[in-house]
């Protein structure tokens, strides 16, 4: 087992910048997650780690050594793909063993491992069987099986449930991380999927424009993202971002969103003035913490007209029409109708501001 950094990273395509800058502490042991949209970075991250791709700049560390100049087979890692890569040509048991057989591992003891992680995977019984034999499900965990008898110091995964149907990739999700909770390896896993991030991870990587938006766990990353892009990209439905102008009123910060204004207390107040580097900012507020009423009640409450209204399981999310701006709500079920005259409110406490340059946390 091992742990990995990453110092400084920086990989380059011709003129595209893939990697810029990517700066990384993965303690050993800790499942990480590379989560981001397509083109973002993380694929190329994770196969400079793999020796796949060679950075043009950086450190990368795997344990207490600098891995940059070692081959892909010396830098003691098991890469899982997207598509298996399964030899269709042999049966399970031989695609479990051959990185075995590939080291010269005796006979009895590349039996005695393929058994350990067949019975591990519950794959016991597909060892005869050819890969065009078995469904995607248990192509993954042939896959999965043939990284883990490597015993390997860390694993790096490349969207490997992407292939898989919905409830398929649910339950392989809660597979994959009980496996990596039992063996205790490193893991980085690159995936889009925000749902797979949240559940799976010690700690997520938000990543963006080849950098590295925001690393931090999971609930973290939720509660407190620390930029707009982590924002809007974490949460479904994403966050509400209101473009509002900041003006002071009677020493309090007053966001003006031009339909709507919304005051802040004395400590949010100092904190925008103190952080603020323009004359704007964004005001962020999440579905779930928009209080729908149908009379007034407080201050801080507008005017809305519901404008659609869509049935998710237990909940409905509400597209709420304030003048000109729209924002989503996400609420218990509650008898709206399209066009109806409604309240809405958010506590303060929920709100995120964000500053109109940087687009940076400010409180």
């Amino acid at each position: 087992m091992a742990s990995v950094r990453l110092v400084n990273l920086h990989k380059k395509f011709d003129r595209v910048i893939a990697v810029d800058g990517v700066t990384l502490d993965i303690p050993d042991g800790d499942f990480v997650v590379l989560l981001g949209p397509s083109g973002c970075g993380k694929t190329t991250t994770l196969r400079c780690i793999a020796g796949l791709e060679t950075p043009d700049a950086g450190e990368i560390w795997i344990g207490d050594s600098i891995v940059n100049d070692l081959p892909p087979k010396d830098r003691d890692v098991a890469m899982v793909f997207q598509n298996y890569a399964l030899y269709p040509h042999m049966k399970v048991y031989d695609n479990l063993a051959f990185p075995l057989k590939m080291r010269k591992v005796e006979k009895m003891e590349i039996d005695r491992r393929v058994k350990e992680v067949a019975d591990l995977l519950g794959i016991s019984h597909l060892l005869d069987r050819k890969p065009r034999q078995l469904s995607g499900g248990e192509q993954q965990r042939v896959a999965l099986g043939r990284a883990i008898i490597r015993r390997p110091r860390v694993f790096l995964m490349d969207e490997p449930l992407s292939n898989l149907d919905a409830k398929l990739r649910l339950f392989m999700r809660a597979e994959l991380k009980r496996l990596q909770r039992e063996l205790k390896t490193t893991t980085v896993y690159v995936t889009h999927d925000q749902a797979e991030a949240m559940a799976m991870a010690d700690k997520i990587a938000v990543m963006n424009k080849g950098k590295v938006q925001q690393y931090a766990d999971p609930n973290t990353i939720y509660s407190r993202p620390a930029n707009a892009f982590v924002a809007t990209f974490i949460g479904s439905p994403p966050m509400n971002m209101i473009k509002t102008a900041i003006k002071q009123v009677g020493g309090n910060v007053v966001l003006d969103a031009g339909s709507f204004s919304y005051t802040l207390s004395p400590e949010y107040s100092e904190a925008v003035l103190k952080g603020a580097q323009s004359s704007e900012a964004f005001l962020g507020v999440r579905p779930e913490d928009i209080i729908i009423t149908f009379e007034k009640a407080g201050t801080s409450v507008f005017q809305s007209e519901v404008y659609v209204v869509e049935h998710q399981g237990a909940n409905l999310v509400v597209d709420l029409k304030i003048d000109s701006e729209i924002i989503k709500a996400v609420t218990p079920p509650l008898p709206l109708q399209i066009s109806q005259k409604v309240w809405v409110g958010f506590e303060e406490s929920k709100i995120h501001i964000y500053d109109g340059k940087t687009e940076q946390l400010l409180v």
